[in-house]
């Protein structure tokens, strides 16, 4: 059912609450505000989102927070109620996630009026929670719509509080890739990835191809899930091609002619080959002028060679040369290789916020008890050797 709220003071904007099924109707507007975003990134877009409805991937009643201005969608949220610790079981609202979401930034018109924009989505996601708090993972609190979001909660009276927070590793592309090696801090890390290159090329013949579109990128996600299939993931039952529905999944997310929005979001695979054997793959999105590196896999008999960091410098190498992107994201959790590669960061922040009147647990109860989730599952790693 859609519930919608008339907003005092925000012109012709309108937010509601409506199913996923059905703005999926809605294609050409949904597809239109993932190419005009703040900040647009893949994850939220409607192929996306279509993926994960299709393979059982999110939850089975997924809403979206919408903002309209007239026939136009200016703001879009996908999000579900759920029990969680930090209401003592009993359902708050969270944007929508899975294992392969990285950002959870909402969607919003970029342009003249985007503060009124922010205020209606904030009005909206007291609306779509009922009063209870948002526990919202992945958000780039330090970018411009990060930043102008809390604003704007602020604005309307909203607490909020931080959980947890990372640097991700970013990298924007400089003039060359010769100007990037001269900015780069870390001069041993790029001597050490010089010497695994030549160690695998001392092996045989090592190649480095891209894929964006066609055969040339079905063969190259076959390639990748096979080699992901064969490492640590595969024996842990977590790869792609473990389960029927995650390998379906990631066909139809990297699937050719860059997974459906024209203009919203493209594909790209980067392979290194040894002697015509996939040693590494990468699978990225491309959205908004910015890869994110979704996944990527690398033959463990090499580990020595790191031949998943050669890929990796091999693609910025690529993006300096092709420019594909302005930005590259590692889409990386804590602890990433691509910390001494890449030359930026982003602050990534979990948060809690609490619209006006949602007292029954304070802010500072429902972050401790957070906190402390993180910690039982980080420790529950440590025991699994997974740390």
């Amino acid at each position: 059912m859609t519930r919608a709220l008339s907003l005092s003071g925000c012109g012709s904007l309108r937010a509601a609450v409506e199913p996923v099924a059905a703005l999926a109707a809605d294609a050409a507007a949904w597809d239109a505000l993932a190419v005009r975003a703040v900040a647009p990134h893949p994850f939220y877009t409607r192929a996306a989102v279509a993926a994960h409805r299709t393979h059982g991937l999110c939850h089975p009643r997924l809403s979206a927070v919408v903002v309209r201005e007239g026939r136009d969608l200016a703001a879009l949220l996908p999000f579900a109620l759920r029990p969680d610790i930090t209401g003592l079981g009993a359902a708050i609202a969270q944007p929508f996630h899975s294992p392969y979401v990285t950002a959870s930034g909402p969607l919003v018109a970029d342009g003249p009026g985007l503060e009124e924009r922010l205020d209606a989505l904030v009005e909206g996601l007291a609306l779509a929670s009922g009063g209870r708090p948002w526990r919202w993972p992945l958000l780039a609190t330090e970018a411009r719509l990060g930043a102008r979001l809390l604003a704007a909660m602020e604005r309307a009276g909203w607490q909020v509080g931080t959980v947890a927070q990372f640097e991700r590793p970013v990298l924007d592309r400089r003039a060359d890739y010769e100007t990037f090696l001269a900015e780069h801090p870390h001069k041993s890390r790029l001597k050490d990835l010089r010497r695994r290159r030549r160690r695998l090329e001392e092996a045989g013949r090592l190649t480095v191809e891209s894929a964006t579109d066609g055969p040339e990128l079905e063969r190259a996600l076959e390639d990748f899930l096979a080699v992901e299939a064969a490492g640590w993931k595969g024996e842990a039952g977590t790869a792609l091609r473990s389960r029927p529905r995650t390998e379906a999944f990631a066909r139809a997310l990297f699937r050719p002619q860059g997974g459906g929005e024209v203009g919203a979001v493209t594909v790209r695979a980067d392979l290194l080959r040894l002697d015509g054997r996939t040693v590494a793959a990468s699978l990225a999105l491309v959205s908004g002028g910015t890869a994110h590196l979704l996944k990527t896999a690398y033959d463990e008999g090499l580990r020595a060679q790191a031949p998943g960091l050669v890929l990796e410098d091999a693609i910025v190498r690529a993006l300096h040369a092709e420019g594909f992107a302005g930005r590259l994201d590692s889409a990386t959790m804590p602890g990433s290789a691509l910390e001494s590669l890449y030359l930026e960061r982003e602050t990534i922040a979990e948060i809690i916020a609490l619209p006006p009147g949602a007292d029954l647990i304070s802010l500072e109860r429902r972050l401790r008890l957070a906190r402390f989730e993180h910690r039982a599952r980080a420790e529950a790693k440590r025991l699994l050797g997974r740390g």
